[in-house]
C-alpha cells in the first residue's frame, strides 16, 4: 500500500461519517410537494427578472432554488451505483424542470413583454465560462454536503448555473423561439451534466462507493453505466465546441499579433461565433509604420480560418517613440470613441425607428451587443398591411448595419386573387401569400389557415379548382417554415387566416 494511498485513506477518507451523509442525500433529493412549489416560484421569478432585463430579481430566484439537492442525489446515486436514488433523483429533475417551464412558459405568454433582452440572448449558447461556473459550483457543492458546512449558500451557485438557462428554454417555448430554446436548452443540459459528473467525481474521491448502496441486479448496473455514458455525450459534443472556439480565437489573436509585429498589442478581441460570416471585432495598438488595410486583413484572416469573416477592427497607430503612459492613453482614447459611437448609433436608431413607429423612443427595444432593434407600429387608420412593411425595409435600409423589426398591428391579411380558371400563383398572388408570411411571423403564429385547403391532400384524387389553388398556396407556405392548416372554402380570391387565435410578436426577419 503506497504512502499516498494511506494519506488519502486517513486524512480525506476516514473522517467522513459516509453513512450519515448518504442518508442526508436520500432525504432532500427526492421529489415532493414543497420541492415542486420552490422550484415553480423560483423559475417565476427567474423569468420575470429575465424580462424585465434585472440582474438583481435574477439573483432572487437563485436564493430560493431547490435545484441543488436532486442533482447532487444523482451524483452520490452514480458514485454508488444505487439505482433506486438514480430513480428518484431523476424523477425529481424531471418533474422539476417540466414544472418550471410549464409555469415561466405560462408567465411569458400572459406578460405584455416578450421581446429577447440581453439577459435572456445572454443564455442562449454554453461557454466555456459557464462550464467554469457549473464545475466549481458543483466542487464547491459536494464539498458543502459532505462536510457539513454552507450548503445553502453553495446551493444558490448551482442554482446560478441552472435556473436562468431553465427559465429561458420556458421563454422561447411560449414565444415559439427555436434558436432561444434550443441554445437554452443546450446551456441547461451542459451545466446539469457538468454539475452532475463533477459531484460523481468529488465523492467518490471522498471515499463514496458501490460498498455503501443496497443490492442491485446485474441490469440495473448496465442501466447506471448507460446513464452515465449518456450524461458525457452532450458534455463531450460542447467541450468539443467551446475546445473548437478557444482555437479560433487563438488563431485570431495569433494572425494579428504576427501581422502588426512584436511592438503591437492587441486589446480586444470579440468574436460572434453565431454570425455568418464569422464576425470578429478587435482593437490593435502598433506603430504608425505598422498600418495595414482592413480588407486585406479580413481577406488574409478568411484563408488561415478556412471560412468567411468579416473583420471590424480598429487600428490605433503610434509613433515610434511613444512610451507607456501615451499607449494607455490612446487606448483608452479608443475605447471612449468606440463606446460614444456606440451609444450615439444606437440613439440614432433608436430615434429612427420611433419615428418610423409612430410611438415614443421609450417603447423601442434595442439590443446594442447583437444590433437588433424592435418595436409596436402604432395603429395606422386604413393602411393596408404593405405599409408597415414598407415602413420597415426603408427603417433597415436607413439603420444600415442594424435589424429592424417593426411589428405590426393585427390586421386582415391581404387577399390572394386568381385569374378565371388559373389555379397557378402570379406574381401579384405571391406578393400576397409573402405578405402574409411576413405578419405571421411578426406576430408569431406558426401556422396559417388556407381557404379550401383538403384535411389530406393525398386522399383527394380529382381536387377540385379551389382545392388545387389552396394546395399551391400551402406549398408556399410550407417552404418558408410556415404550417398550411384547412379553413372554410372561399371564391375567387383567397385570404389567409391566422393559425393560433391569439398571436405573440416575435422579431422576425422580411419575406424573401
Amino acid at each position: 500500500m503506497s504512502p499516498i494511498y494511506r494519506w488519502w485513506r486517513r486524512s480525506i477518507v476516514e473522517p467522513v461519517d459516509h453513512e450519515a451523509v448518504f442518508a442526508r442525500v436520500l432525504d432532500e433529493s427526492g421529489p415532493s410537494a414543497r420541492y415542486i412549489f420552490m422550484i415553480m416560484m423560483s423559475a417565476g421569478i427567474a423569468v420575470l427578472g429575465l424580462l424585465l432585463s434585472s440582474p438583481a430579481v435574477v439573483i432572487g430566484a437563485m436564493l430560493i432554488s431547490p435545484l441543488m439537492s436532486p442533482i447532487l442525489g444523482l451524483g452520490f446515486a452514480l458514485a454508488l451505483f444505487d439505482f433506486r436514488e438514480l430513480r428518484r433523483a431523476l424523477s425529481a429533475l424531471v418533474l422539476g424542470t417540466v414544472a418550471a417551464l410549464l409555469f415561466t412558459a405560462l408567465i411569458v405568454s400572459l406578460s405584455p413583454l416578450q421581446a429577447p433582452t440581453p439577459e435572456i440572448l445572454a443564455r442562449t449558447s454554453p461557454n466555456l465560462f459557464d462550464l467554469l461556473v457549473a464545475l466549481f459550483a458543483a466542487l464547491a457543492g459536494t464539498f458543502a454536503i459532505i462536510r457539513g458546512r454552507g450548503e445553502t449558500i453553495v446551493g444558490v451557485a448551482i442554482a446560478t448555473a441552472l435556473m436562468p438557462p431553465l427559465a429561458v428554454v420556458g421563454y422561447g417555448l411560449a414565444t415559439r423561439s427555436m434558436p432561444i430554446m434550443g441554445g437554452a436548452l443546450a446551456l441547461f443540459v451542459t451545466n446539469f451534466v457538468t454539475i452532475a459528473l463533477a459531484a460523481m467525481v468529488t465523492a467518490r474521491f471522498y471515499g463514496f462507493g458501490h460498498h455503501l448502496s443496497r443490492r442491485q441486479s446485474w441490469a440495473q448496473t448496465v442501466i447506471l453505466i448507460l446513464v452515465f455514458v449518456g450524461m458525457s455525450i452532450p458534455l463531450g459534443i460542447s467541450l468539443t465546441r467551446i475546445a473548437g472556439e478557444a482555437v479560433t480565437a487563438g488563431k485570431v489573436r495569433t494572425f494579428l499579433s504576427g501581422r502588426f509585429g512584436d511592438r503591437a498589442r492587441v486589446t480586444q478581441l470579440d468574436i460572434d461565433f453565431s454570425h455568418a460570416p464569422l464576425s470578429v471585432r478587435s482593437v490593435v495598438i502598433a506603430p504608425r509604420s505598422r498600418a495595414i488595410s482592413s480588407a486585406q486583413l479580413q481577406d488574409d484572416l478568411g484563408d488561415v480560418l478556412g471560412r468567411p469573416v468579416s473583420l471590424q477592427i480598429d487600428q490605433v497607430l503610434l509613433d515610434p517613440g511613444a512610451g507607456a503612459v501615451e499607449t494607455q492613453r490612446a487606448e483608452l482614447q479608443s475605447a471612449s470613441a468606440n463606446a460614444a459611437r456606440d451609444i450615439a448609433a444606437a440613439a440614432a436608431v433608436t430615434r429612427l425607428v420611433a419615428m418610423a413607429a409612430g410611438v415614443p423612443e421609450d417603447a423601442v427595444t434595442i439590443d446594442r451587443d447583437h444590433r437588433r432593434v424592435t418595436a409596436f407600429a402604432a395603429a395606422l387608420p386604413g393602411a393596408p398591411l404593405e405599409a408597415y412593411f414598407t415602413i420597415e425595409q426603408r427603417a433597415s435600409t436607413a439603420a444600415e448595419g442594424w435589424v429592424v423589426t417593426l411589428v405590426p398591428p393585427v390586421t386582415a391579411l391581404p387577399r390572394i386573387a386568381f385569374a378565371n380558371n388559373v389555379d397557378t400563383l402570379d406574381p401579384a398572388a405571391v406578393r400576397a401569400v409573402d405578405l402574409s408570411i411576413w405578419a405571421a411571423r411578426h406576430w408569431n403564429s406558426p401556422a396559417l389557415g388556407v381557404p379550401g385547403l383538403p384535411a389530406d391532400a393525398a386522399a383527394v384524387r380529382q381536387p377540385t379548382l379551389a382545392q388545387r389553388r389552396a394546395l399551391a398556396i400551402a406549398s408556399v407556405l410550407r417552404e418558408q417554415g410556415i404550417t398550411a392548416v384547412p379553413a372554410p372554402a372561399a371564391g375567387q380570391a383567397f385570404q389567409l387566416l391566422l393559425g393560433v387565435p391569439q398571436p405573440r410578436p416575435e422579431a422576425a426577419g422580411p419575406p424573401a
